[in-house]
């Protein structure tokens, strides 16, 4: 398996490893792979079986081997059994499933270390570098930005390791105060906090000019750990497959899910589960008031066509976001490899406000073709979904999670199936929501005790890509040293 930019013409071709570490390509745009493996009925069946009988890490392991050749298979199923455990996820099954009502179901993928879905590929991602730089006898200095749960997943999964730097972009008071607890208590000599004046948008916008200085990224060995790094897309992948094993009995079935999505990373990896074969009906994306995404799935229309606005603040945070990276892989796909176009769509015309490709007549036929729906929820929607599940159905979701549960119910008709809600976080995360919609504080599960009282370690930075290079360049400078 090769991989390739979604913005290179030539379709210079890449190995797994080589991209594990770069995140980024060169030229600015997204990784991607050559072609989608193709899961035929045989193939669903074994996995389906590997699954029941070996467990969820055994899944991960086969999942990978399709996208990965240039690490054994042997050291891919090591690498899978440390990433998901007991330990780590409370339970050997990792990920689980629930009713909440008739149609809709629970995907619970958020049980990890830091109650968020992100640990889902986090934990994974972790082992892959570790395994990688030990082998090549390397360091990395990666460099992220956090809408809110990303920083954290990432910085737990990488806290201690000798051979890696995480150096985390925050907007500055935009997080809730337990997603920057979890961040800013880490005192590890490898972590490094960074708020940043203005939204997500921006700090994500200072990663990507980080990582176009070619000279840069190379001296200082800059990699990535946001969903541009498509080891993230294939940890996610997987839990779309043991999900759909976990509703069906056979592989005749359908099922379609439901996906809060911010930076398009957890819906984009249900696209690709789809493209390879799992018999998903429709991915329903699911937006808070930044609906950038439901915009484009309903109109084509992406951006103002004049100068981008900031995201709005909301009771969903993990999701604020305008400018979501992953729509670029779609686009990319919807555009059948045009990278020419996609060079143009996102190099020259993102920058300046945006594109619409509604224009198309058969942009909406294709959208259709790709089984993709979309919509958004307001706060009292969410606050309203929140208070329906815990007074009626005996069960308390996080503000993301009802965003997902409120365009699920929108989209009933669209779909025959079950819809599975993917469940983005744990509910304690998110206090203030929680108390507003249901009058009391959410429980605090006891490894997270007090974590709100703790010392806080973070810098504050200007939004300024070089005053983000002078950081790490000083830093990484005092490891080596």
């Amino acid at each position: 398996m090769d991989y390739i930019s979604t913005r290179d013409s030539s379709q210079t071709a890449a190995k797994f490893t080589d991209i594990l570490m770069s995140g980024l390509a060169s030229d600015g745009g997204l990784y991607i792979p050559t072609a989608y493996p193709d899961v035929d009925r045989a193939e669903l069946e074994s996995l389906r079986t590997v699954f029941d009988t070996d467990g969820y890490a055994a899944l991960v392991a086969e999942i990978l081997k399709l996208y990965i050749d240039d690490i054994p298979a042997e050291d891919l199923e090591d690498i899978a059994r440390r990433a998901y455990t007991a330990e780590a996820f409370g339970t050997d099954e990792i990920v689980r499933l629930s009713r909440l009502d008739d149609r809709v179901l629970l995907g619970h993928i958020s049980e990890g270390p830091t109650a968020a879905f992100k640990d889902m590929a986090m934990q994974l991602l972790g082992e892959l570098f570790e395994y990688v730089l030990t082998r090549r006898g390397a360091k990395i200095n990666i460099l992220g930005a956090t809408s809110g749960d990303t920083g954290s997943s990432a910085e737990y999964a990488m806290r201690g390791r000798d051979n890696i730097n995480v150096f985390m972009l925050t907007p500055a008071g935009r997080m809730t105060p337990f997603q920057q607890a979890q961040m800013f208590s880490l005192d590890d000599d490898n972590i490094y906090n960074i708020a940043v004046e203005g939204g997500f948008d921006d700090c994500q916008d200072l990663v990507k000019a980080v990582n176009a200085d070619a000279g840069f990224k190379s001296r200082y060995s800059v990699g990535a750990v946001n969903s541009i790094n498509f080891a993230r897309i294939l940890a996610q992948v997987a839990y779309y497959f043991a999900l759909y094993f976990k509703a069906t009995s056979t592989n005749d079935q359908l099922v379609s899910f439901t996906v809060p999505t911010g930076n398009f990373g957890n819906a984009y990896a249900g696209h690709v589960a789809k493209f390879m074969g799992l018999p998903i009906d429709k991915i329903i994306v699911a937006n808070n008031e930044n609906d950038t995404l439901a915009t484009f799935f309903g109109t084509g229309r992406y951006g103002t066509g004049s100068a981008w606005v900031d995201s709005q603040v909301t009771s969903s945070p993990s999701m604020d976001i305008s400018r979501p990276s992953n729509f670029e892989r779609f686009v990319y796909d919807l555009l059948e490899s045009d990278a020419g176009e996609i060079e143009e769509l996102f190099s020259v015309k993102v920058p300046t406000g945006g594109f619409d490709l509604g224009e198309d007549p058969n942009f909406a036929e294709a959208i259709d073709s790709l089984g993709i729906v979309s919509g958004s929820s307001t706060h009292a929607d969410r606050l309203r979904e929140i208070t329906h599940a815990h007074e009626n159905l005996g069960t308390l979701i996080d503000p993301h999670t009802a965003d997902g549960v409120h365009v699920a119910r929108q989209n009933l008709d669209v779909t025959n199936t079950d819809i599975i809600v993917l469940e983005t976080a744990l509910p304690v995360k998110f206090a203030d929501t929680i108390t507003e919609a249901i009058g009391s504080f959410p429980a605090v599960p006891e490894r997270f005790a007090g974590i709100e009282g703790g010392e806080r370690f973070v810098v504050d930075l200007p939004n300024d890509a070089e005053a983000v290079k002078e950081f790490i360049a000083k830093h990484a400078a005092e490891k080596e040293n």
